[in-house]
């Protein structure tokens, strides 16, 4: 089908929005979590609420506030009296909402995705209500992506200071997400199941919103009610093959996990020590946003395709080159007219010296562009579903025909901007930046690719 090119970007963009709008976290929490008469139901779980004296809340991530206050609500003000529910949740500054019950702290200022000494006092709070709770009481755990850096609680020896160095060199040095968790997890008092093995509640039921391609449980917000997934091992191996040992923190970690496997063993507890049950609930993933994406798609006319990465997905150029190889095919050949993918790439970054302003999607969206000169018929969009992208104000962006128009007329070239990630100035230039301020929900990212073809 012929469109126009604003028609392409409006759709791509009601498309995306679609998509966004089925992992909204509220929405997902109601699914979740319900109470009929003295049932109190969490995923496929059922509670005799008769037997619960106390709920505590606790948790973190870019979706948590999202979660608290659809949890206080799926509970009503009966539920929230009579079971004195109470509890802290570690969110971004710009996510705080009025809450009755479960506070919100500020976690981290927004845009700056580091560990910050607010977020370690939330965390710091969150293990004392843990251990205050008893063998009738319920703890709640509310985890969504974004958590590593909102639930910060370094080991003895490891200074919040060293862990914001650590985390900006492996960033630098371009370690893929698993290799980030395994080096957080076991340099984390609450990570890596430490927030479960320090709850004294009857049971803990963590309602899960994934970030990670595959939905490995262990790796969205660094697992912290995942018992046994802090591997000193693997974080060792971590810091070997990156050579991180060469700056300060690297050496002090190594040291400290030579110490740890010393006296512990290279493996964590796999078992609650007060005897706390667990269940670990997912609610939402990537998946999920794609799929609700395809049905706007095919409501508005489209043919799609339709992937949700189940690994992490490489370098960002790579996964840009693959986006522009399917849509020349798509503009070219009968088939699908729109391609809907979700996961997660990694940008290598440039020196600090260097380097501009930007996040994952707008770097794609800039690698598309110098991998293809001609936009005729194609529009792309890519976006993260927190509304974050880098340390911006933007989601991601866009490129299509008229952006490359504009890209011409200001005698702009994308390649000097994509090589030291200064992907945001580029697109604010030319109008391509998609801004949608906190979403409240968190499943990697979201990118769109519609198509005008005459069949």
């Amino acid at each position: 089908m012929l469109r126009t090119p604003e028609q392409l970007r409006a759709d791509a963009l009601r498309i995306w929005r679609a998509g966004l709008d089925a992992v909204r976290s509220p929405q997902l929490i109601f699914d979740a979590v319900e109470v009929e008469g003295s049932t109190l139901r969490l995923g496929d779980e059922f509670f005799d609420l008769n037997a619960i004296d106390r709920i505590g809340v606790v948790g973190g991530g870019k979706a948590a506030a999202g979660m608290a206050v659809a949890l206080e609500q799926a509970l009503g003000p009966r539920i929230l009296r009579a079971k004195h529910v109470h509890g802290l949740v570690n969110v971004p500054a710009d996510c705080l909402q009025p809450t009755d019950a479960i506070r919100l702290h500020a976690g981290r200022p927004a845009g700056v995705n580091e560990p910050t000494s607010e977020g370690v006092a939330g965390v710091r709070e969150m293990l004392r209500i843990v251990a205050e709770l008893g063998p009738r009481d319920l703890c709640i755990c509310l985890i969504s992506g974004g958590g590593s850096a909102l639930l910060p609680a370094p080991i003895d020896g490891f200074a919040l200071e060293d862990k914001v160095a650590l985390t900006r060199e492996m960033s630098a040095r371009g370690a893929t997400i698993e290799q980030m968790n395994a080096v957080r997890r076991a340099l984390s008092r609450v990570k890596g199941g430490g927030l479960a093995a320090a709850c004294r509640a009857g049971r803990l039921v963590a309602l899960i919103l994934s970030d990670v391609p595959g939905d490995d449980l262990a790796a969205i917000s660094s697992g912290p009610t995942m018992l046994g997934a802090a591997k000193p091992r693997a974080a060792m191996e971590v810091i070997e093959a990156l050579s991180l040992a060469a700056i300060p923190a690297g050496a002090n970690a190594q040291a400290l996990l030579r110490e740890r496997m010393a006296a512990d063993g290279e493996q964590e507890p796999a078992a609650n020590p007060f005897g706390c049950e667990i269940s670990n609930l997912l609610i939402g993933n990537n998946a999920t946003a794609v799929d609700g994406a395809g049905v706007e798609a095919e409501r508005l006319g489209y043919s799609h395709a339709m992937v949700s990465a189940n690994a992490p997905e490489g370098l960002v150029e790579e996964v840009a080159a693959g986006i522009v190889t399917m849509a020349r095919r798509m503009r070219d050949e009968p088939g699908p007219d729109c391609l809907i993918s979700g996961g997660e790439p990694t940008v290598r970054l440039a020196p600090a010296a260097e380097r501009g302003r930007g996040g994952r999607n707008q770097q794609l969206c800039l690698a598309a562009l110098a991998e293809l000169a001609d936009w005729r018929r194609l529009c792309l969009l890519s976006g993260g579903t927190d509304g974050e992208d880098g340390p911006t104000d933007a989601a991601g962006a866009c490129v299509d025909e008229l952006i490359a128009a504009e890209v011409q007329r200001l005698h702009l070239d994308p390649r000097p901007s994509l090589a030291r990630n200064d992907a945001y100035t580029f697109f604010d230039a030319v109008g391509g930046l998609l801004r949608t301020g906190p979403t409240h929900t968190n499943v990697c990212d979201l990118r769109v690719l519609t198509v005008s073809r005459a069949d």
